[in-house]
């Protein structure tokens, strides 16, 4: 989504739009390959110009597609939040100190597109899991634990270990 600078009005602009599939596939180098995939963002913001700076403040919806970390089956990810930007010209130097949720425009342009992609990578959890009682892949045979049993971890049993098994403790205390 673009928005021209100049034709944003005193009182600010409200912008409602949708975005799904691979709209942010052009904002990812050739080189790299995005490890989810947006099925579908919901965006409102609203944009607001004082002089030359422009403060964008919004939330998104998304639903993503993205490898459970145990299983290596596919995953939704919902992804919900809020964002902040200041946007300046890009050539302006101001002595101010400015907040994270910092950025530039050219040429009375602003593409909203690369900020509400960051906003979607910055919130993808660390570990993604298809439920949270996963059980993940055998580390023997391979097989999808949450789909199938398997007798490996029952045949695994390190030797070195089988003469703890009925070691008992006494606990004088008691």
């Amino acid at each position: 989504m673009k928005v021209d600078v100049t034709k944003i009005p005193e009182e600010g602009l409200d912008l409602r739009f949708t975005r799904e599939g691979n709209a942010f596939s052009e904002l990812v180098a050739d080189s790299e390959e995005m490890d989810f995939s947006v099925r579908k963002v919901d965006v409102s913001c609203r944009v607001a110009k004082v002089r030359e700076k422009i403060f964008i403040e919004g939330s998104l919806e998304a639903l993503l597609d993205q490898q459970c970390c145990r299983c290596l089956e596919i995953a939704q990810v919902p992804v919900r939040t809020a964002f902040r930007y200041v946007l300046i010209p890009e050539g302006s130097q101001g002595s101010e100190i400015l907040p994270a949720e910092f950025g530039v425009y050219r040429e009375d342009r602003i593409d909203l597109d690369p900020l509400i992609y960051e906003q979607i990578v910055l919130q993808i959890p660390m570990k993604v899991l298809c439920m949270d009682d996963c059980k993940g892949l055998c580390p023997r045979c391979g097989v999808n634990l949450n789909v199938t049993k398997c007798d490996c971890l029952a045949e695994s049993a390190d030797e070195r270990f089988l003469i703890l098994k009925d070691w008992k403790i006494d606990n004088p205390s008691h």
